[in-house]
């Protein structure tokens, strides 16, 4: 292949959905991937509609659908005493939005994109660990541990939470949540208790939280485990390890302790995510996915930030190109650093705040409950700013949703009360 247009560090989702948004539109694309291979390690991925939007775009919905599950309800349930606490109709949800919420295996939706890119002819390059950047007026490079150069009109580093790049904006490490997660897909058949797989199911409990929903058409039952680690909190290195998964969940109910035997025992992610930046273009190098924006995984929006970056990018590239070709590199990266890095702290922030509540204990949490029970249905004040189509220019970003003090709960159990008083007064 002769010298790209685009060379892009990472072959990731964030990297290879990237590689085929704009291979699409006319752009020479070599991806590069430090692994002797491209794959994706983890198991189950959830795409909300902003996802899936972007997935019709590109024609790849249907076939992401018959690899995985189109669910029809979201459930949050208490993980104490399971009892049921609110749910999302997604069914509905994809009237409202237009396009599905979809669940579906990571090495599947990476190995779509693979495929994709390969029909696209963008160049794939592995064993390629790059640690240099560099540029000119006119071009920019990475230059990998081995010494090879490859050099583009832009380099995109979409290298990850431990990005090299990122060092060339500023001076920050991971933060770490000190919550870890086991995970574990297991063959429905051999789940050992019955499953609703037309459900996506969160249990919420203090310091702790239990995920489950299905795969690959139904036919494989996915499961996070998700917990505040004791070793982390004193400043142990040896921390998350599987008698801590235990303790944990000791007080769980029945259908969390069911599912725990199904849980990878040998190996555990530890949750990290880095605060928000604004800077995520320097000339012709440029940020995007887990190296500009790492979230925890609460909002499940990590993977879908980094596809609507290639999107964004895309578009904005496609609007600013000029009769001959030649792209506006300057303008098309200008406006996607107006817009991305706002919203993306938006939820990087805000899934912070989520996994606080999801893991309240006590009064905290039962103040959640009434809170989260109270909830109407069709109440979309929480998604509307999430779920709808990427924004391409900041005054097109929805405002954010206005957050509901724990306190509310304790006025609003009062009325309750007094409602069910007056209720048994006229029975």
């Amino acid at each position: 292949m002769s010298t790209p247009d685009v060379v892009i560090v990472g072959g990731g989702i964030g990297g290879l959905s990237t590689a085929l948004a704009l291979s699409r539109i006319g752009l020479k694309v070599r991806v590069l991937e430090q692994a002797k291979e491209f794959g994706e390690v983890g198991a189950g991925i959830q795409l909300a509609p902003n996802c899936t939007r972007i997935l019709d775009d590109y024609g790849l919905l249907e076939e992401a659908k018959a690899r995985g599950v189109v669910p029809d309800s979201m459930v949050m349930r208490d993980a104490i005493d399971g009892s049921d606490l609110t749910s999302l109709d997604l069914r509905d949800l994809e009237r409202k939005y237009g396009f599905p919420y979809l669940v579906i295996h990571r090495s599947d939706l990476h190995g779509l994109f693979l495929e994709a890119c390969r029909d696209a002819g963008v160049e794939l390059r592995t064993e390629q660990r790059v640690t240099a950047y560099a540029q000119d007026a006119g071009r920019a490079t990475a230059t990998t541990e081995a010494g090879t150069v490859h050099e583009a009109a832009v380099v995109l580093a979409a290298d990850g939470l431990h990005s090299v790049a990122r060092k060339l904006f500023v001076d920050d490490q991971p933060v770490s949540s000190a919550y870890v997660a086991y995970r574990g897909t297991v063959p429905v058949v051999q789940a050992g208790r019955p499953v609703d797989l037309s459900e996506v199911v969160v249990y919420v409990g203090p310091r702790c939280h239990f995920v489950h929903y299905g795969l690959r058409g139904g036919g494989l039952l996915n499961q996070v485990a998700v917990f505040e680690s004791p070793k982390a909190l004193a400043g142990l290195e040896d921390w998350g390890t599987p008698d801590e998964l235990d303790t944990a969940f000791a007080g769980t109910c029945d259908a969390v302790q069911q599912g725990l035997p199904h849980m990878w025992r040998d190996k555990w992610w530890r949750m990290y995510d880095r605060d928000p930046i604004t800077t995520w273009v320097d000339g012709r190098i440029a940020l995007l996915g887990d190296a500009a924006h790492p979230p925890l995984q609460y909002m499940a929006q990590g993977a879908i930030m980094a596809i609507e970056d290639g999107w964004v990018l895309a578009e904005h590239i496609k609007r600013l190109r000029r009769g001959d070709g030649a792209v506006d590199w300057a303008g098309a990266l200008a406006a996607y650093e107006a817009v991305r890095p706002e919203h993306c702290r938006r939820v990087v922030l805000t899934a912070r705040a989520w996994g606080e509540l999801w893991h309240l204990d006590g009064v905290e949490r039962e103040q959640r409950n009434i809170l989260l029970r109270a909830r109407e249905a069709g109440d979309y004040a929480f998604t509307d700013w999430i779920y709808g189509p990427a924004a391409l220019f900041p005054e097109d970003e929805p405002a954010m949703f206005e957050p509901i003090p724990l306190q509310s709960a304790d006025r609003l159990a009062q009325r309750l009360r007094r409602a069910n008083a007056e209720d048994e007064d006229q029975g």
